[in-house]
């Protein structure tokens, strides 16, 4: 959330004037209705509509989290048991026809372990070893160990094996490199060893190419396109075990023009306790300025803006040709300049076809008079993803492949992808620009490994939630860390800018990090966002000054 107020009036991470009251476990507290501005504790039960749900997180209640409505947050029925902990480490031997699996016990109330293939439930067994038979000879597979009980199932543990009886057959060729252009993706991988007359390249069950050699090209691809391709080495008795690689075609920089790694901050156009600016005092460490706010009317999905009378006193005068000539010196300066929309009070809606319309014609109208480069997304009481989706589209089509798109969602609108903010994310991906998720306000949240809920205001917090974006569609040039400036710019979540460097590295590198440590590196992470400029520089800069020089540092 974007604050207009003294943080002090924040009440548990959420704005509000409402009372908070904590509702702790049902053992200690009978079920209660659900009702918002309300600190609900893991395993807390309410009761919604005739049904009882549980927390399975902590957090406090807004209108519109009702339980039904928020899966990532409440599960039904009465019991508070949580969900088990991720399986251990697993081992795994094979014969001829069957791969045997074995792994640490996982924490917590255990009914059971599920061994999946892909989304294929090959066997259900109460201890910590499995075995799957009827298997043929020389074949590679992953399998997938979930623990459960009555709560639902824990995270995911991955283990990946080879059935023997490979005699004369290759064998596995080497670790698969992939690099990429625009059009083709290029493989490389070391030898299979025994006899091999070649190779073969497969993207799924469709063979792309066969060489003879420990390299191929696959030529002809769309820019920004995803592929796996599995290698497998070849001679007269057939197929060795394949190798997967996996790239992403270049040219997936939507709203082109900003560093490989970049710093966004929101400009306030009202007055608040932070340092009041004109928007040529915006320092040259940010590369992009999301000016806040554009504003609704009464017109559905329609946006309006206007300098704001009593931010142009504060700065000792300031008018709408100051601003848009501002604007103009800043793109000389190499940087964008995009309008955000929405904002903790905003009440942009768009949820019909002629909404997405009017905010598509609105937006497009105000970057002309204003030279924007673009608009951020930051709509705080919910969003309609289909008709967003609509609408965005619809200005892509007005404004070109230049347009640059950000999405700050809160931590609970990217927990799944079934939210609505995630679901906006993923339909346009394809010109979506970077998601700067406001890593604050928020109280603890689950990260990728749905195994622990982690504390806002660490590095942790920090990586773990931001994996769940990674791990689950987007790109890690769409993802970027929001932090606050410092005090008073958040009431939770404030974290010392070197922490913020810290993430990121452990983000890019899988160094440096705290407990929790990602499953792959993300060398492409984006960068990070602060809420807000003017709070940075009420902080004397700091935020800036020590995030900035470690992007540039990135590889």
């Amino acid at each position: 959330m974007k604050f207009r107020v003294i943080a002090a009036t924040l009440a548990a991470l959420c704005l509000t004037s409402a009372p908070v009251q904590l509702i702790a476990s049902p053992a200690a507290v009978a079920a209660a209705a659900w009702a918002p501005y309300t600190a609900y504790a893991v395993g807390a039960v309410v009761t919604y509509n005739g049904t009882d749900y549980t927390a399975i997180q902590g957090h406090t209640s807004l209108p519109g989290w009702e339980p039904p409505n928020v899966p990532a947050l409440w599960k039904a029925g009465g019991t508070s048991t949580p969900t088990p902990g991720q399986p251990g480490a697993v081992t795994v031997t094979a014969t001829n026809t069957s791969i045997s699996l074995s792994w640490g016990a996982s924490s917590g109330t255990v009914t059971g372990y599920r061994v999946y293939e892909g989304s294929t439930l090959k066997t259900t067994v109460t201890g910590t070893s499995a075995t799957i038979s009827g298997l043929a000879a020389c074949q590679s597979h992953t399998y997938t160990i979930k623990a459960y009980n009555s709560s639902g199932e824990s995270a995911g543990r991955d283990a990946s094996g080879s059935t023997t009886g490979c005699v004369n057959l290759p064998g596995q060729p080497g670790t698969v490199t992939a690099t990429a252009t625009n059009t083709s993706i290029s493989l490389s991988w070391g030898a299979s060893s025994g006899t091999v007359t070649g190779y073969r390249v497969y993207e799924g069950s469709t063979l792309k190419t066969t060489v003879t050699g420990t390299s191929a090209t696959i030529s002809g691809l769309g820019t920004c396109e995803p592929h796996t391709y599995t290698v497998k080495g070849y001679n007269a008795n057939g197929e060795g075990p394949g190798r997967d690689g996996s790239a992403t075609t270049t040219g997936c920089n939507p709203g082109g023009g900003l560093p490989k790694h970049f710093l966004t901050g929101y400009w306030h156009n009202f007055v608040n306790p932070a340092t009041e600016l004109k928007l040529s005092q915006v320092p040259n460490e940010y590369d992009l300025i999301a000016v806040a706010f554009g504003e609704a009317t009464a017109t559905p999905g329609q946006v309006v803006f206007s300098l704001d009378s009593a931010l142009a006193t504060a700065v000792g005068g300031y008018t709408e040709a100051q601003f848009k000539a501002d604007i103009a010196a800043l793109k000389q300066r190499g940087k964008k300049v995009i309008l955000s929309v929405g904002g903790e009070t905003g009440r942009v809606q768009v949820a019909s076809s002629s909404a997405a319309s009017a905010f598509a014609s609105s937006v497009h109208g105000l970057m002309q008079s204003y030279g924007f480069d673009g608009v951020d997304i930051d709509l705080e009481n919910g969003l309609n993803a289909t008709y967003m989706a609509q609408a965005l589209r619809d200005l892509r089509g007005r404004v070109g492949a230049g347009l640059i798109i950000t999405m700050a969602p809160q931590t609970i609108d990217m927990q799944s992808t079934g939210m609505e903010y995630f679901k906006l994310a993923l339909a346009i991906k394809d010109i979506l620009t970077v998601v700067h998720m406001q890593y604050y306000n928020s109280g603890s949240m689950l990260g990728c490994d749905q195994s622990f809920a982690y504390s806002q205001g660490t590095v942790n917090f920090m990586t773990a939630l931001a994996c769940i974006q990674l791990e689950n569609g987007l790109r890690p040039d769409q993802v970027s860390l929001g932090l606050p400036a410092g005090p008073g710019a958040a009431g939770g979540g404030v974290v010392a800018p070197s922490l913020v460097n810290q993430a990121l590295t452990c983000l890019a590198t899988r160094n440096s990090c705290g407990s929790f440590v990602p499953p792959r590196a993300y060398p492409d992470i984006r960068g990070a966002m602060t809420w807000s400029i003017n709070w940075d520089a009420s902080h004397n800069w700091n935020f800036s000054k020590t995030v900035k020089p470690h992007l540039q540092g990135m590889p």
